[in-house]
């Protein structure tokens, strides 16, 4: 998994990313991503601002839409978390944006590849890929 620093944890940040960013869709996953070098007006005024643009924060939506089973939402939800972390290991994923990742009910018939290939191909068109 990826480490704490990379988790989009706080209500502002979550806020941010749901008033500010823009939709990245596909058949089983939404991506809603936040440019925030593009965003310096919405930053919190205590906060360094390089430092700020230079965050990357991830967070991942599995709702009870999807199954009303936990075992299969945590599945879904750990393959995502391996994809992503995958790559931000080999340095594939540029650094200033928040990115909230959102699944789609026929999300449970798909294996790790297809999730795989689906994340990269979000990535790709959202441009956060280097």
């Amino acid at each position: 998994m990826f480490t704490k620093d990379n988790h989009l944890a706080k209500v502002r940040d979550f806020n941010l990313v749901l008033k500010q960013g823009f939709w990245v869709n596909s058949q089983f996953l939404s991506l809603k991503v936040l440019d925030l070098a593009k965003n310096v007006n919405y930053f919190p005024k205590k906060e360094d601002v390089e430092k700020f643009k230079k965050q990357l924060k991830i967070a991942i939506n599995i709702g009870l839409k999807v199954s009303k089973s936990a075992v299969v939402r945590n599945r879904a939800k750990r393959q995502i978390k391996e994809v992503v972390r995958l790559q931000m290991k080999e340095n594939h994923i540029r650094e200033g944006f928040y990115l909230f990742f959102v699944a789609k009910p026929n999300i449970k018939e798909k294996s790790f590849a297809e999730i795989s290939e689906e994340v990269g191909l979000l990535l790709q068109r959202a441009k956060v890929l280097k």
